[in-house]
């Protein structure tokens, strides 16, 4: 049986003129963490957004346990095992921490309007499920003090984890982290490599990630693909990736970067 979760095969999107992402291919492993870096606008987040089916490939396939995602709406990626947080925190501001993590439940939700509208012994058990569930995210990732505080109250590095939470109660076999460390201070990025780890080891979730920081890359990634104005420079293991010289001339730039990035491999 073969341990690709994900191939993406000669993807390519154009907007209008602009050819954002040209003949890209990769392959993710079953269990591990696998990390696009590039320069802004190489086409990384492009290539979140065509898995997650907010934009439709100009050409090219990508294929998900088996089954082609291109032929798939937006609103069933979620029920096919694949969560994603977002570079720019998406939550509801006004719920509470336990609140935000029950709607990422909604994907295992069986019950209909009317047995909803009752309150029938079907709804009671799908609500203690979810709620099981919400409590052993919020143990997880320690997040017991925040349980009932309302989002907009919280500093900006735990918004970042109660986001990664909703996708873990989703029981993702992927995901899809856009830029974990944004925004995040040097204590917050070594807490959320820990998590990423732990996510990875503890409950053998795959992990597809767009990252910036090359510290955390470099301390939690498998393999490595770096890309640059669309397309793909070089593809291995963080140590491999880093002494690529188109690597190193487009993204990592200077004498500096380059030697911080090695002492971190």
């Amino acid at each position: 049986m073969s341990d690709i979760i994900l191939s993406a095969n000669k993807l390519s999107v154009r907007f209008g003129g602009l050819l954002a992402v040209n003949n890209v291919s990769f392959n993710v492993r079953q269990g591990e963490v696998f990390t696009l870096i590039g320069p802004n606008g190489a086409g990384k987040t492009t290539v979140f957004n065509l898995i997650s089916r907010i934009y439709t490939p100009s050409s090219g396939e990508i294929d998900y346990l088996g089954q082609k995602l291109t032929a798939q709406p937006p609103h069933k990626i979620a029920s096919l095992g694949i969560a994603r947080t977002f570079q720019n925190i998406e939550l509801f501001e006004n719920a509470s921490v336990l609140q935000n993590l029950l709607v990422g439940r909604h994907t295992h939700r069986k019950t209909g309007f009317l047995r909803d509208l009752f309150f029938s012994q079907a709804t009671r058990e799908a609500e203690l499920k979810a709620r099981e569930k919400a409590e052993q995210v919020i143990d997880f990732l320690d997040l017991q003090h925040h349980r009932d505080a309302l989002v907009a109250g919280l500093p900006y590095g735990v918004r970042k984890v109660v986001e990664l939470g909703r996708a873990l109660c989703t029981e993702p076999k992927l995901l899809l982290l856009d830029e974990p460390s944004s925004g995040l201070n040097v204590e917050e990025t070594g807490d959320m490599a820990f998590w990423i780890q732990d996510i990875q080891h503890e409950l053998g979730i795959t992990v597809l990630m767009v990252e910036h920081d090359m510290t955390l890359v470099s301390r939690v990634s498998d393999r490595v693909l770096a890309m640059n104005q669309g397309e793909v420079l070089a593809i291995g293991t963080p140590r491999e990736v880093q002494r690529d010289p188109g690597v190193i001339e487009a993204y990592l730039g200077t004498v500096d970067d380059v030697s911080s990035l090695r002492r971190t491999a």
